[in-house]
């Protein structure tokens, strides 16, 4: 017995050793990594063939700062180097910790170095296990550098949580996808559909107030915002493989989020069909999902879309007929109308234009063939950009819900 409690000591007091010698282990290993929030890539000022590299790193833990209402201070360092890997091992060496990017939220590029291709860029961060393929990517109409520099958000004090969650707003405006690094290397690879990325920019010091009926049909560096928070993000960059080949307005990015059935609602600008030069904002909620269908038996696909919309009027004004049944079919038809108009264009925008399927028309089309060779031999990457379209939209809108239920009553 004397034995078996001798023995249950020993175990007992090795545990307590390893697992204190364990956590300072821990601790000694965090304090000699240097957490990347933000990665900024820009071309190097003084060569084309080097790239400048921004990092921003948090100088305290995010558990000290969990019940702060004091902003959590970072860094910002840059170094110029040949490649992505030789200017996070030049940083390594400067801050004498090693870098650490499991805790990378975004990753941006300037739209300068994005016209001339960021595949060894995206091939070189996938390739590091660190990278979470879940941080979203932003083509940057400024550099990178200021970009990062410019952006401080005003309701949240750790600027890890704003680059979380920046982009959720996209699902209830429409104004910026979901693009993460993730998807945007498996679409440079896809051979049914293209990357898209976010479009960041710089909030304007002297915003424009020419905006009004224009159903904020804007892109970044166009808002009419005025805050702290020197950046912004709206709309989208269009991408050809690793090039990026043009940008999208807010507008078209609804188009493309319905396309893909990635957004919950947003608001839109019609004219009233009653008021001349008077306008309706309606909040509209895609109905099911989009529906595709394409003809492929000509060397120009024929493409069919299909989409629902329920509506509620937002903008009410004195005297209003909004409850009346023929009013609001009135108010449904020019939904239709303008959104059918919206969606044609984008759509032909992007094929005509940028020849660049985002909209992974080609996974349908796919279908079209009994096997692989006969779909490469109708090259669809080539091949869209002969397409035509025809889009139907289908929407109900219905008065406010508060005046709605002051009626029924």
């Amino acid at each position: 017995m004397n034995k078996l409690f001798r023995n249950l000591f020993i175990i007992i007091l090795i545990i307590i050793f390893v697992v204190a010698f364990s956590s300072s282990y821990l601790s000694l290993s965090m304090d000699n990594l240097a957490y990347v929030l933000a990665i900024g890539i820009d071309k190097s000022p003084d060569s084309n063939s080097d790239l400048q590299v921004s990092f921003q790193f948090s100088t305290t833990s995010q558990a000290s700062e969990a019940g702060s209402t004091e902003k959590s201070p970072t860094v910002i360092n840059s170094v110029t180097a040949s490649s992505l890997s030789t200017a996070i091992n030049l940083m390594n060496s400067y801050m004498g910790k090693e870098l650490n990017m499991s805790h990378c939220k975004v990753i941006i590029f300037s739209e300068q170095l994005a016209e001339e291709g960021i595949s060894d860029e995206i091939y070189t961060l996938i390739n590091n296990t660190q990278v979470r393929p879940s941080s979203n990517i932003i083509i940057s109409k400024c550099t990178a550098k200021t970009y990062i520099e410019q952006t401080s958000p005003e309701l949240e004090n750790l600027i890890s949580k704003y680059y979380e969650i920046f982009n959720n707003s996209g699902k209830y405006t429409g104004f910026m996808p979901d693009a993460t690094i993730g998807t945007f290397f498996n679409n440079i690879i896809c051979t049914t559909c293209e990357p898209v990325a976010i479009l960041g920019g710089l909030a304007k010091e002297q915003p424009s107030n020419n905006m009004a009926h224009e159903n904020f049909n804007i892109t970044a560096n166009e808002s009419s915002i005025e805050g702290q928070n020197g950046s912004e993000n709206i709309g989208m960059a269009v991408f050809k493989g690793d090039e990026i080949v043009g940008e999208l307005s807010s507008l078209e990015t609804i188009a493309y989020l319905t396309m893909h059935n990635k957004v919950d609602r947003f608001l839109i600008s019609i004219p009233d069909p009653e008021v001349t030069g008077h306008y309706l904002d309606i909040y509209l909620t895609p109905t099911g999902s989009t529906k595709v269908k394409i003809d492929t038996s000509t060397s120009s696909p024929y493409i069919k879309v299909k989409t629902k919309f329920t509506g509620r009027i937002y903008s009410m004004s004195e005297n209003s007929n909004y409850l009346k049944p023929e009013i609001l079919d009135a108010i449904s038809n020019t939904c239709n109308q303008y959104l059918e108009s919206v969606f044609s264009a984008y759509l032909y925008k992007t094929s005509k234009e940028f020849k660049s399927d985002i909209n992974g028309f080609g996974k349908t089309a796919q279908s079209n063939f009994f096997t692989t060779n006969e779909y490469n031999a109708y090259n669809w990457h080539d091949s869209f950009k002969n397409s035509f379209f025809d889009v139907k939209v289908d929407t109900s809108v219905k008065s406010g819900m508060l005046i709605t239920q002051t009626e029924d009553s």
